[in-house]
């Protein structure tokens, strides 16, 4: 599906389909705001546009008299609608059209303007439209395809040109990079192990991201030994594929030495067995996701290069995938990690921790003014917050209200839960510095962070973010897959990064 822009009104009134947005009254009728105020005389014309009341995601549809089909989608009402409001009504509209039953679409981006932007309105719905036209139908022997080919947003307001400009490519970019993370974590297991992976990131540097001031450099086997990255060399151990490391480094063209350095981290496990500590066979199901959280920093990261973030930023990819094998890491184990702390792996289901312990403190020498890490990390997370909702923990309330903020801007849940010193005595070993697993079934995201927190140095800011809840099967969210990825936090940290 091709999107357009269009500032004439021939392509909008030829079009078989129009679509149109329409805000719920208190006094139960409907506000429209519509291009075409013919469409809204016909409407009101309508004997059954009475009954429509412009609720949330419902639609009421009728033919006009350039025999167009016009499809009104509900907003509720307009100060509750807001940027969310368009991204919703606008997945909403465009479920309603496909299916095959038209060959031409239009969309009027006045009447689904809630925030009284126009400009910003146009970018909302073409990011909405990317984001719900996203399909991962590579594996199937036939695919349907949709019977439109091209869709057109239409802005009345000519004045509103450059502005729209603009943000056709900053809202694609965003979109296109959210789709790119969903293909990463939708894909098989045993077609993206950790070496197909880093391949598949250094392509798309060298592709999409070319020119954009990214350096990629990937780490192998060796380089992590030399590295003395022990840790996440233990989760590797039982692997037919080796470990891979991804540093990624983006500079903006415009450098002085007071702009920020961000650095991203992010848990690759491609797929996830629990080691020796094996997971159930009905909880081993969907493990391909554990690589959500390097897919969304690297989502991210692709964003604000395309988009030209005006921040240095760093991203480190930590791949591998944990599995079961006569040279896999045995419970009890002590293993010393790149810090010099020392690790008592009390359980090898929690390994993703491990991973990212020695990729944060990697991480830590890049020396960056703030570090964030995004990992499918804990069960606990669902337990505490359900699956909408992103955990966020650090070890500075006021960065962390800044990822809360971004957050917000976006529309994507997040809640801070606390470190306190309780837990992180609970992270001690009798036996080592540290072990991997605290108290069972109290607290396991809080204390996952807690044992993370050991691992940034140096007083950097540091947030992490605990996406196992919303990292897939975000069905609430019509412009998110039902089943599958959802590329949720890629917005909110590229909202970050654009400062």
């Amino acid at each position: 599906m091709k999107i357009h822009f269009d500032f004439d009104s021939k392509h909008f009134e030829n079009s078989e389909v129009v679509l149109v947005g329409a805000y719920a009254k208190k006094d139960g009728g409907v506000q429209l705001a519509w291009s075409d105020t013919q469409l809204k005389k016909e409407f009101d014309m309508a004997k059954t546009s009475k009954n429509f009341k412009a609720a949330p995601g419902t639609t009421y549809g009728f033919t006009c008299s350039r025999m167009s089909d016009v499809i009104v989608v509900g907003m509720g009402e307009k100060s509750k609608a807001k940027a969310e409001g368009i991204r919703r009504a606008t997945a909403h509209a465009l479920m309603a059209v496909s299916g095959g039953k038209y060959n031409s679409v239009s969309i009027d981006a006045a009447s689904f303007n809630a925030i009284n932007k126009l400009g910003d309105t146009a970018g909302l719905i073409n990011e909405a439209l990317i984001m719900t036209g996203y399909k991962f139908d590579k594996y199937f022997k036939e695919t349907p395809k949709e019977s439109f080919k091209d869709i057109c947003i239409y802005i009345s307001d000519k004045k509103a040109k450059k502005q729209v400009e603009k943000i056709e490519d900053t809202s694609k970019n965003l979109a296109d990079s959210v789709n790119f993370c969903r293909d990463l974590v939708n894909e098989a297991p045993n077609v993206l192990h950790s070496e197909e992976y880093a391949k598949r990131i250094e392509k798309d540097c060298k592709t999409a991201l070319k020119g954009k001031g990214v350096k990629v450099k990937i780490m192998g086997k060796a380089d992590l030994k030399k590295e003395k990255m022990n840790l996440f060399l233990s989760v590797n151990a039982a692997s037919a594929y080796e470990p891979r490391l991804v540093h990624l480094t983006y500079t903006p063209k415009k450098v002085t030495k007071n702009t920020k350095h961000y650095a991203l981290v992010g848990k690759g496990l491609t797929f996830d067995t629990g080691g020796y500590s094996l997971k159930p066979g009905a909880s081993m199901m969907g493990m391909k996701f554990d690589m959500g959280g390097s897919a969304t920093v690297y989502g991210a990261f692709r964003a604000a290069a395309l988009n030209n973030a005006p921040y240095k930023i760093t991203c480190i990819l930590g791949m591998t995938d944990n599995a079961v094998s006569a040279t896999g890491t045995v419970p009890d184990s002590i293993v010393k990690g790149r810090s010099g702390l020392t690790v008592e792996i009390l359980n090898t289901d929690a390994e993703g921790r491990l991973v990212l312990a020695d990729c944060l403190d990697y991480a830590c020498d890049q020396n960056p003014d703030y570090i964030i890490d995004a990992a499918t990390l804990t069960g606990a997370c669902l337990v505490a917050l359900g699956s909408q909702v992103c955990a966020v923990l650090g070890n500075d309330d006021k960065f962390v209200k800044q990822v809360q903020d971004s957050a917000k801007a976006q529309d994507e849940y997040m809640w801070q839960l606390p470190i306190i010193p309780e837990w992180r005595d609970d992270m001690k070993s009798k036996i080592a510095d540290l072990k991997n697993i605290g108290t069972p079934a109290r607290a396991g995201t809080a204390t996952a962070a807690a044992f993370l927190e050991n691992f940034i140095k140096n007083d950097i800011k540091w947030a992490h973010l605990d996406i196992a809840g919303v990292c897939d099967s975000q069905a609430h969210l019509p412009y998110c897959p039902s089943k599958g990825a959802s590329g949720l936090m890629v917005r909110t940290l590229h909202n970050l990064l654009n400062g």
